[in-house]
């Protein structure tokens, strides 16, 4: 079982014997962090970590720590910053929920603040339905808790901003995105007591070598200077010796500060298998779900692979579903509670599944396809037997997935084409007036389109412009269209405040939406923006009327004059196209150092230990339950080169696609990589699309460079 502060109880044993040391042929306990070691020199024991037990006793119902989480937490509460590096399921959550609770104690006893005084511990985290479920799990402890992000109401917002007014919250939990708010921001510098702990999850993310970085988390170390926080704490359960140290650079942490254990699983057994053009793969997977019962995350890297296997595993028998960022959420939250009860059931998910599941009982981890990194593929197996019983891991080596994996990776880069118009956008002639401490508002989801660049790399490109180039600061966001459907007219007539009888004038109805034109209403009746929608907000939750906004607005504020010289703005887009194609070779050397681990002659687990920067002492040579160790015999990626590009099929697809002023838009075309600007062009449809990809990208990229040169 587990419990609801991301502990889990029943793999006790698995946990010890990993943290053990191999001395005489056999595994022995490190004293100095082992379980319960504080209970054999209690004398010793400094006055943080006899609170850090009384409350991990009295609040939250334990009996002691594990590994290293009292060293951690002491350390917090004696004032400093520290990184944490566990496993899933090694209590990570439990190493900044217990300095919160523990802070207005140790105010108490010395008397050094009010109650009203004693700050709050701001927990950053990019999983919504991870936050709530803490949350929720912290009421019922008598912690007081509370989380701001878009599932909240209005109501909900209001009383946990007075909340933090008169310093009533240990914990509060938002999304790295909140901190693009100044109004956000600038509630958090005013709480009474400030930002005793900011924890930071999946920090990973902070690190552009990290797997999954994100452009929002490079803005949290500045914002932790900003706002004068008094120590950090970042967490995270994939790491290498490089990212972890880009963690800790980040919030000055020193090496004293870091905190890990060891990723070798003994339950987990580690198996891969080739696959060429000739095996059923399906037909392989339903033997292994026979001979394996129980609870299954099979990861596909398309939401359609997702929808066919799993339609493919239900006519075969099997209570299988989907799962995909494409889906409702709804209907993805549905999956989830279903597979999270259940004792059999098979979710077939791209990596969109997974992150904040806290299930023990997971039997099998399928990679039916090819994950994007070792850290990506340590972090999902991580996820099998968390209740310490055996568990099996499959790794399918398909040249086709392989070749599919580079999709996304070269699909990420934007052309230099897009480069120069997105900068000629920010850069246009009607901004170039702007002075510093002016804002402009960008609709991102458009400008993805007009520029052609995927909006998450279009995120980073902004992060970069931000943190690197220093030209602006993201303030914010706003919508430019909103529409209701009255439900409570007379409530709506009664309500006699000025911004009402404004928005009830502007209102144009329609069949059966009434629309309002907020930035018009406010620039002809005097009334600020923000009154208006916070009155429409209002009427939404008392349900006077059911809202509906669209065509969000990112603001960004300058910090310095847009440049206008063109020489100025080549040379920003040559250092950003020298750093999306230094992200690109980086994915792909990740996928191929993936592969390279799977298929070498040596223990998986060893392996993966070792890339996460543990030394070979204290690890057997041989974990016993891996692919490599069961057989000795050397699992391989099938060799089935790519083929040269068809000369035809190149002047096809020139006849078909005229354009000649973007040669990576032509090879995206024929390799049959998306993008904004071919649904425009109709090109999916055009016969052309696609046509080449089992050729490799660099020979089709090299050969329309040629084209387009000519032309």
């Amino acid at each position: 079982m587990s419990d609801a502060f991301d502990v889990s109880f029943d793999d006790e044993a698995d946990f010890l014997a990993a943290t053990e040391a191999v001395e005489n042929g056999k595994r022995r306990r490190e004293d100095e962090v082992g379980i319960n070691s504080h209970k054999k020199a209690k004398t010793e024991l400094s006055p943080s970590t006899v609170l850090a037990n009384r409350v991990l006793n009295e609040r939250f119902g334990l009996d002691s720590f594990r590994l290293k989480q009292e060293a951690a937490i002491t350390r917090l509460l004696d004032g400093g910053s520290a990184t944490i590096v566990f496993p899933t399921g090694a209590g990570k959550s439990l190493c900044y929920q217990v300095p919160a609770v523990a802070f207005r104690i140790q105010d108490e006893l010395s008397g050094s603040r009010s109650p009203e005084n004693s700050g709050i511990t701001l927990v950053i985290s990019p999983l919504i339905a991870l936050m709530k479920d803490q949350v929720d799990a912290l009421l019922r402890r008598g912690v007081k808790a509370a989380v701001l992000n878009s599932s909240v109401s209005r109501d909900q917002y209001l009383a946990t901003q007075e909340d933090l007014r008169h310093g009533r919250l240990d914990l509060l939990y938002c999304a790295p995105e909140r901190l693009n708010s100044e109004g956000f921001i600038a509630s958090l510098k005013a709480i009474p007591g400030g930002i005793r702990l900011l924890a930071v999850d999946e920090a990973h993310c902070i690190s552009e070598w990290g797997h999954s970085f994100r452009p929002d988390y490079l803005k949290i170390s500045r914002f932790a200077q900003e706002a004068q926080v008094e120590r950090v704490v970042c967490l995270t359960a994939t790491a290498t010796p490089k990212v972890a140290q880009d963690i800790c650079d980040a919030f000055s942490i020193p090496k004293g500060g870091l905190f890990t254990t060891t990723v070798y699983r003994p339950n987990l057994r580690l198996l891969a298998q080739s696959s060429t053009k000739a095996t059923d793969d399906v037909g392989r997977l339903v033997a292994h779900l026979r001979e394996h019962p129980g609870p299954t995350i099979v990861y596909v890297t398309i939401q359609k692979g997702a929808e066919k296997l799993a339609e493919e595993l239900q006519k075969r028998g099997f209570p299988a579903k989907p799962y995909h960022a494409g889906m409702s959420s709804d209907v993805r939250t549905k999956t989830q509670d279903e597979f999270l009860a259940s004792s059999n059931m098979i979710v077939v998910a791209t990596i969109a599944f997974g992150m904040g599941i806290d299930k023990p009982d997971i039997r099998n981890i399928i990679h039916f396809d090819i994950p994007s990194s070792i850290e990506a593929y340590s972090q999902q197996i991580g996820r099998a037997g968390r209740d310490g019983r055996p568990s099996v891991c499959v790794f399918n080596l398909s040249s086709k997935d392989f070749y599919l994996r580079n999709i996304f990776t070269y699909g990420d880069r934007p052309s230099e084409r897009s480069l120069k118009l997105l900068l000629e956008d920010i850069c246009s002639p009607n901004r170039r007036d702007l002075k510093p401490g002016d804002t402009f508002t960008v609709s991102l989801y458009q400008q993805a389109r007009d520029v052609d660049i995927n909006q998450t790399i279009l995120s980073i490109i902004y992060a970069q412009l931000e943190l690197h180039f220093k030209l602006f600061r993201a303030a914010g966001h706003l919508y430019n269209e909103y529409k209701y459907i009255s439900k409570d007219p007379r409530m709506m007539s009664n309500d006699k405040s000025n911004a009402a009888r404004a928005i009830a004038r502007a209102s144009v109805k329609a069949s059966k939406w009434t629309y309002i034109a907020l930035d018009q209403l406010s620039d002809t009746s005097g009334i600020p923006r923000a009154d208006l929608v916070r009155k429409i907000d209002e009427w939404n939750e008392r349900g006077y009327i059911q809202l509906e906004k669209k065509g969000v607005q990112s603001i960004f504020r300058l910090e310095r004059p847009l440049p206008i010289a063109q020489e100025e703005i080549d040379g920003m887009i040559k250092q950003l196209d020298a750093s999306m194609e230094a992200k690109e070779k980086q994915d792909l050397e990740r996928t191929k150092a993936l592969i390279d681990l799977i298929t070498d002659k040596e223990c998986f687990s060893r392996a993966l230990a070792t890339y996460f920067g543990e030394t070979s002492d204290g690890m057997p040579e041989e974990c016993g339950h891996c692919t490599w160790c069961e057989t000795h015999e050397q699992a391989f990626l099938p060799d089935e080169p790519p083929q040269p590009p068809d000369p035809a099929k190149v002047r096809k697809l020139l006849d078909r696609v005229q354009v000649r002023d973007d040669p990576r838009f032509l090879a995206k075309v024929a390799f049959g990589i998306r993008s904004p600007r071919m649904g425009e062009m109709k090109i999916y449809s055009s016969g052309v699309f696609e046509s080449m990809n089992v050729c490799d990208f660099t020979e089709l990229l090299k050969i329309f460079t040629e084209e387009c040169s000519r032309a």
